[in-house]
């Protein structure tokens, strides 16, 4: 109750944008399963797609239904009464979801002054609607990145606990430094988080050692371990908690959003 009671004072600045420029690394699950366990909990929360793959709207919406989407929020800068928010299947939980079309969007902004402030700008009446909201990022450190690292106030880093887990993880970092620099110097690093983690490997225990040696005290404990049942729970349209309740994936994912929230 203290950790819900905590959300309802500051969840009105609790942006996250879940980043990493590494693909496969379980950015879009944890954007998907962190959003829904703020949801299930009551807490009005909008699941935010910024990656043209649309990984995060395909896993609640069926793509066909899509008519608009942040492509069309971004660039069309759309009144309050048209914002590209869909209802899921799960209470308090909604979605501005993401197309191929949003592939174009760096190349139509390259130029403009406001270009790394349109998600910041376009996200105000949003705000005034949700508790929590969560970005889910492209694989990438460009322009739609910087514009969820302006308009966030937590970014999250998940990292494979593979060989490579470590590689890119300075140039990410100092993109992070350069936004709070100048357009964000409220961003802060929510910490980063172990995903698709093996224990069984010796490997996996000596990759998360030196993740644990490199971030210190900003390293989740949590840690998410490898599962089935997270890897088919998209394709059934659902979230980690309504797919598989009682499975290793959902116990680790509340998990995580406690220990979320006794962070901001």
């Amino acid at each position: 109750m203290d950790a819900v009671r905590k959300l309802t004072v500051c969840a009105t600045k609790l942006i996250i944008a879940i980043t990493n420029q590494k693909g496969g690394v379980g950015k879009t699950t944890t954007a998907i399963n962190l959003a829904a366990a703020f949801a299930r909990r009551g807490t009005k929360t909008l699941l935010f797609d910024l990656d043209p793959q649309a990984n995060s709207s395909i896993s609640f919406l069926d793509p066909m239904g899509i008519t608009r989407s942040a492509y069309e929020l971004m660039m069309d800068g759309q009144g309050t009464d048209e914002l590209p928010v869909y209802k899921t299947t799960m209470e308090n939980l909604d979605l501005v979801p993401a197309r191929i079309s949003l592939a174009k969007l760096e190349s139509k902004l390259v130029g403009d002054f406001d270009a790394p402030f349109r998600l910041k700008d376009r996200m105000e009446p949003l705000k005034k609607q949700y508790k929590v909201i969560v970005i889910d990022t492209p694989p990438t450190l460009g322009l739609i990145t910087v514009n969820a690292l302006v308009a966030a106030s937590h970014v999250l880093i998940p990292i494979q606990s593979s060989y490579f887990a470590l590689e890119g993880t300075d140039d990410l970092l100092e993109t992070i430094e350069k936004v709070k620099a100048r357009p964000n110097p409220k961003l802060e690093v929510l910490g980063v988080l172990v995903t698709l983690h093996d224990k069984r490997t010796t490997l996996a225990k000596e990759v998360y050692e030196q993740i644990r040696r490199v971030f210190g005290p900003k390293l989740f404990e949590t840690v998410i371990t490898k599962s089935v049942r997270l890897e088919e729970s998209p394709a059934y349209k659902e979230s980690i908690f309504t797919f598989a309740p009682q499975s290793s994936g959902a116990v680790e994912y509340e998990k995580l959003c406690k220990e979320v929230l006794s962070r901001v």
